[in-house]
């Protein structure tokens, strides 16, 4: 508790806190929740849609290895901004991807997503140990939680969204916004005291 209440008191925390929780709500709370009844919703068999959410997550793996040698040579608060601007761009075209069958776009939007699913991972840890050091670890604890915030809030509004207008389409251009929220965050991350200049350095 004391690492989050010195933490708290940073701008720092509550963007990194803030773009986490739109990872969640974009990948947990939107995709892995709502991808297989809104493909259904198009005529697509469910086991053909739950097959091509196994896919994301075949490539998910390759794609949070690449963020971590990604993170270790370029600026984390940029590869955040891109990866969150490409990820809203992604769920944008989505709406207009949904059929009854299993198509080459469709594939091209599964691995892409794959690959940038928990590739926002590795720049946001390196940002809390940029910031906060040896509290970093329980730092990102936090900031993770309202992943699980934004997660769960997401899969409880895309429910009632569905529900209340008859389609996903407004679900995925709403989380498709909130990741362009999410990148203007990103790029409002300074940086942290560990990787200042110097002084007459």
């Amino acid at each position: 508790m004391t690492a989050l209440v010195s933490a708290s008191r940073t701008g720092t925390f509550w963007l990194l806190a803030g773009t986490f929780a739109v990872c969640g709500a974009s990948t947990n709370g939107l995709v892995k929740t709502h991808f297989v009844p809104a493909a259904h919703d198009h005529g697509m068999p469910v086991t053909a849609a739950a097959s091509l959410l196994a896919v994301i997550g075949v490539f998910d793996i390759v794609g949070t290895v690449a963020s971590g040698w990604f993170t270790d040579r370029f600026d984390a608060r940029r590869l955040l901004a891109v990866y969150y601007a490409l990820r809203g761009l992604s769920l944008m075209v989505l709406p207009l991807l949904l059929n009854d069958a299993v198509h080459p776009p469709m594939i091209f939007f599964i691995v892409f997503y794959g690959l940038d699913w928990v590739a926002t991972v590795p720049p946001t840890i390196a940002l809390c140990r940029e910031w906060y050091g040896e509290d970093s670890a329980i730092v990102f604890g936090w900031v993770l939680a309202s992943h699980q915030v934004g997660a769960g809030l997401v899969a409880f509004v895309g429910g009632m969204a569905r529900d209340a207008f008859g389609s996903y389409d407004l679900v995925w251009y709403g989380a498709g916004g909130l990741c362009a929220v999410a990148a203007l965050m990103a790029l409002m991350i300074r940086r942290g005291a560990a990787t200042a200049p110097v002084p007459g350095g």
